[in-house]
């Protein structure tokens, strides 16, 4: 029995000519196989394809009895640089191809590449310098710096000819060349060609970059003939060699064709897997740490050899995952040589192309397990690689068709990652990186910077910013003087050293560092600050360490994981004895099981390890109302025992932030945040919620290129202030808008200094107005010059400081307002305000719904305020997002959540979701996936939705359109709860309480394997897990404690909570 190949909707005579994303199609088809599973067809412009993603087919086409590979789309064109070539050539029809083949096998063996290892390590020898010269502070591009390392080492490794790539500023023309030759060759694959005809410029552009690999390529065969190399080469063979078989020889043409096929395909690839296999590094910090001990143990400080390749088993297992997770070329192309079924069922003809999605074959769950989008090295060690399927690891294509040249990359590759491991620690630029790719036939991590601090140097600090200060520095449009070192003037150079190290996701604490370093001058230190992965693994002593940092679910921030896990591993009793230190944490009860971990795990650690504790720790709960006053009092008592440790003097004269008015201009501000690829487009913005409900908007943008997310994940979003608290602000210091003033500090700041700003902006955009005063504050205002009336307000606020300051909000403009002769300077204004913070927001769609767009789901705060005020209190994010409309400009970036927050790939586990409100955001992205996942053929397992809200016809969000649609799908069963109209959910108020009445429902999805997600506040998430563990406690007779202990072990990996407030 047959069955069709599941095919997506197609536009008439053009087929899909418009369904794959022509700059990196590879997205396109990993969504399409997400979809639509192990097989699919496309139709371009009459041209049928068939896309295999399973590793079952990915290994029945594998048999080259049956199939062969088949030059076509983008590869069929590259012919028209490289010909016949080893790469591009048709077989059978192709003889030179098998005369090229057996000529150069052997030239790529084992025992000649051993050879090469002398002129490998000159090349490498030179990227290392360059990197050492440049220094820690350079923003580094990996994939060009490979780039220029494995071009070159073709070149002379194969050809004895030197391009000296790392001696020009830019990249050789041929590879500038070569990059857009092979982005246009896979764009004219899918063009009609009349429409090619008439493309005049980009041919002609075309036509000249293939002039430029040819002229590379003669340039390189005319050098060798003038200056034959002493010891034959790879080229020497070609111009030399004679088949066995046939007695013939290359012809000129077919040298060149393969010489440019070898510069090609022999740097390429290799730069593509350095450049995954430092990122999925950088990722992970513990497999860098294991990897950097096999290379410290087993090679040391001396220069690898020969002798060392293939003898570090977990390098080896670190490059294989690598290439697992980014097979550089992510699919290749066979064709039936007859008609034939494959997969038991799909019947395919004679000579159809069929492309084996390698990149999704390495993914699939059958073969990789339920973790299969996880790096980890340890699947490929003591004996698993060699046990894996056959044909279920395949980066280097396979058969006569594979990769010639697999040894030299492979032996390469080993070189250049044990000597840049052994003299470099290497810190990602922007530690929330996430992954994107650019495609030409290959691919490659994209827009992914690195900085390589030297091993063997004195501690060197380097701030790589946090999402939020990363934001605000694109929407600067330029880089703000470097944090990672002290500012030393005239007043700071004698002060006292003292190192602040944060590590931050949500720029919480870093804006506190930052307050320190700031605060520093003031109390008779000079401060350098940097992120906690910048000081391992040498820690300053030459003064006092201050470390701010925070837990995420129980995991150290993106740029603080790598100093985690090499203190963590760090052995000795002794072995920070010099180091003298602080330590404040950040985090949230709402996570209690795994609140502070990472600041108590630093701060206990570096007291076992032997270092000196200052101050005890301190902490803030971002869920509570003191969280800046706790950081306030713990400051207040850092200070106090660094000036007794160190016999510094509190001088408020130096450093300190200063503002000079610029000019008093009329012209309108230009826009804050400027048109750069962190910018996100509005699409649409509407309200879901009737006028008796408190607001609910959707709001849909398209996103910067490049940008990806998965279901699940969050949207970092950087607000500006409500233009009319701004106002209020201006109104207080007697300020037009149209101002412009100039800052400058004498310590690490977030604020824009050293270039002029409109005062409009810089106050919606960098401080938060509206959070509440802290004790800290009402002293700075005592302090400042007032009247006696306002003096005794303020020391009664102190005085009653939770009922009177944080119970009702009150903000240091609310007070300012109030006592209008307050005489507080407009810096001393600045200086007190927090930076302004992103605020994330759970995606609320699907990429299978569509891959260049995402939406949210937000609740809009607009309430009266509890400070007193007449005028409402507005949230500043919720309010900003509101406003927008179609075609606004919107600074984000997508965050990735929690492994476990996310469906599984497994279609049959149903989901079992509890939300209420705007928590449905990411429940809607969930099912809107298996919603797409459903029309496209597969079978989906049937999940419950729990949603609370207050009435039908109030905010019943998405029910009368997706809910219903996916319901009547098959895909969801909804199950809500109306806390106003409880007639209508069979007399259950609550989210619990609905799930209390449909307990048979709970359990039987429970035991079909399904998987739980909450998102919600944390009175909901409490009450539903109170709910749920009542259920072990009845069904298993057991008492409290018991069933909460079998709640905790059972549902390990199939509970996942998403708690906001």
């Amino acid at each position: 029995m047959t069955s069709p190949i599941p095919t997506p909707p197609a536009v008439p005579f053009l087929g899909h000519i418009n369904t794959i994303d022509k700059d990196l199609p590879i997205r396109s088809l990993d969504l399409l196989a997400r979809q639509y599973g192990e097989i699919y067809q496309l139709n371009v412009l009459g041209d049928k394809k068939i896309f295999a993603n399973s590793y079952a087919l990915q290994n029945e086409l594998s048999d080259e009895k049956r199939f062969l590979k088949k030059v076509s789309g983008g590869l069929n064109e590259v012919r028209n640089a490289a010909g016949d070539g080893l790469f591009t050539a048709h077989v059978p029809e192709e003889k030179n191809w098998y005369i090229a083949h057996r000529l150069l096998m052997p030239s790529f063996s084992a025992s000649n590449v051993y050879g090469m290892t002398d002129d490998m390590m000159d090349i490498i020898s030179q990227l290392i310098l360059k990197w050492e010269r440049f220094g820690p502070k350079q923003v580094i591009d990996p994939a060009t710096d490979f780039t220029r390392l494995t071009l070159d080492a073709i070149a002379l490794c194969a050809m004895s000819y030197r391009l000296n790539s790392f001696y020009r500023d830019d990249l050789h023309p041929f590879a500038d060349a070569m990059v857009d030759f092979l982005i246009e060759s896979g764009k004219r694959a899918s063009r009609p060609y009349i429409v090619q005809s008439m493309m005049t410029s980009t041919n002609a552009k075309y036509e000249q970059d293939q002039r430029i690999l040819a002229q590379l390529v003669n340039e390189i065969l005319d050098d060798h003939r003038a200056n034959p190399p002493e010891k034959p080469d790879i080229l020497s063979t070609m111009m030399n060699g004679r088949d066995k078989e046939t007695g013939l020889g290359l012809s000129d043409e077919s040298i060149k064709y393969n010489l440019l096929t070898f510069l090609i395909a022999g740097h390429e690839t290799t730069s593509g897997m350095l450049t995954f296999t430092t990122y999925y590094l950088l990722k992970d910090p513990e497999a860098m740490r294991k990897l950097r001990e096999e290379i410290d143990t087993k090679i040391g400080n001396r220069t690898p050899t020969v002798h060392d390749v293939n003898k570090l088993p977990y390098l080896l297992a670190v490059m294989r995952e690598s290439m697992r997770l980014g097979p550089t070329a992510p699919a290749r192309s066979v064709a039936p040589l007859e008609d034939t079924v494959i997969g038991g069922k799909y019947c395919v003809e004679k000579g159809t192309s069929i492309i084996i999605n390698t990149y999704n074959a390495h993914r699939d769950p059958s073969v990789w397990g339920e973790d299969a989008e996880t790096f980890r090295p340890e699947r490929m060690l003591d004996g698993k690689f060699e046990a894996l399927p056959p044909n279920a690891w395949q980066p280097f294509g396979f058969g006569m068709r594979g990769c010639i040249g697999r040894p030299f990359a492979w032996q390469e590759a080993q070189l250049a990652l044990i000597s840049i491991i052994q003299r470099f620690d290497l810190v990602m630029h922007d530690p929330t990186y996430e992954l994107q790719l650019k495609q030409t036939l290959t691919i490659k991590p994209h827009n992914f910077y690195i900085h390589a601090l030297p091993r063997k140097n004195r501690p060197r600090l380097l701030a790589a910013p946090s999402t939020s200060a990363s934001l605000h520095r694109e929407s600067r449009g330029s880089d703000t003087q470097d944090q990672a070192s002290a500012v030393v003037t005239a007043d700071t150079a004698k002060l006292q050293p003292l190192y602040v190290l944060y590590g931050s996701n949500t720029g919480n604490s870093e804006s506190f560092a930052q307050r320190i370093a700031s605060d520093a001058p003031t109390h008779g230190f000079r401060a350098s600050m940097g992120t906690l992965d910048s000081a391992s693994p040498q820690l300053p002593t030459d003064g006092p360490l201050i470390i701010v940092t925070a837990s995420y679910e129980g995991e150290p921030a993106d740029n603080a994981a790598h100093f985690v896990e090499w203190l963590t591993n760090l052995q000795g009793p002794e072995a920070l004895a010099k180091v003298k230190y602080s330590v404040f944490g950040c985090g949230n009860r709402d996570w209690q099981k795994t609140y502070q971990r990472i600041p108590r795990l630093i701060d206990d650690t570096l007291a076992q390890r032997g270092a000196t504790r200052l101050t005890d720790r301190g902490e803030s709960d971002a869920g509570g109302a003191d969280f800046f006053e706790a950081f306030d009092m713990w400051e207040k008592r850092l200070w106090e025992k660094l000036s007794e440790a160190y016999g510094t003097t509190e001088n408020a004269e130096v450093g300190g932030l200063s503002v000079k008015i610029v000019s008093p201009s009329t012209t309108r501000a230009e826009a804050l945040r400027q048109k750069d690829t962190a910018l996100g487009t509005v699409v649409e913005n509407k309200l879901l919620t009737s006028p008796n409900a408190p607001a609910k908007r959707h709001i849909e943008f398209a996103l910067p290129e490049g940008m990806t997310y998965r279901a699940g994940d969050y949207l970092a979003i950087l607000p500006l202030n409500p233009e009319r608290i701004v106002r209020r602000a201006l109104a207080r210091f007697r300020l037009s808008a149209e101002q412009e003033v100039e800052l400058s500090a004498g310590g690490p700041t977030s604020l824009p200094t050293n270039k002029p700003i409109h005062i409009f902006s810089l106050l919606s955009g960098y401080v938060e107005l509206s959070q509440p005063a802290t004790t800290r504050d009402l002293e700075i205002l005592l302090k400042a010059k007032n009247s006696d009336a306002s003096a005794r307000a303020l020391q009664e606020l102190s005085a009653n400081y939770a009922e009177q300051v944080l119970k009702k909000r009150l903000s240091v403009l609310d007070i300012l307002e109030e006592h209008p002769d307050i005489d507080l300077p407009l810096s001393t204004f600045l200086q007190m305000l927090p930076s302004m913070r992103i605020r994330q927001y759970s995606i609320s769609s699907s990429p299978l719904w569509n891959p260049q767009h995402l939406t949210l789901t937000v609740s809009v705060i607009d309430a009266p305020a509890i400070s007193g005020r007449a005028e409402p209190f507005l949230g500043v994010a919720s309010t900003y997002l509101a406003a927008l409309r179609p075609g606004n400009k919107v600074q984000l970036s997508v965050r990735a959540s929690s492994a476990a927050f996310h469906p599984p790939s497994d279609l049959s586990v149903p989901l079992v979701m509890f939300c209420a409100g705007s928590g449905l955001a990411p429940m809607r992205g969930f099912l809107q996936e298996r919603a797409m996942q459903r029309r496209a053929g597969r079978e989906v397992a049937t999940s419950l939705l729990f949603f609370g809200c207050r009435a039908p016809r109030e905010d019943y969000l998405y029910g009368e359109a997706e809910l219903k649609e996916w319901s009547e799908l098959g895909v969801v069963d909804v199950r809500p709860a109306f806390s106003r109209s409880s007639g209508d959910s069979e007399g259950c108020r609550y989210v619990q309480d609905r799930v209390r009445h449909d307990k048979l429902d709970v359990i039987r999805a429970f035991l079909a394997g399904g998987k739980f997600y909450v998102c919600g506040s944390s009175k909901v998430a409490a009450g539903v897990k109170q709910v749920l563990v009542q259920f072990f406690k009845e069904t298993r007779n057991l008492d409290d404690e018991g069933a909460l202990a079998t709640f905790e072990e059972v549902m390990n990996g199939r509970y996942a909570t998403d708690i906001f407030e």
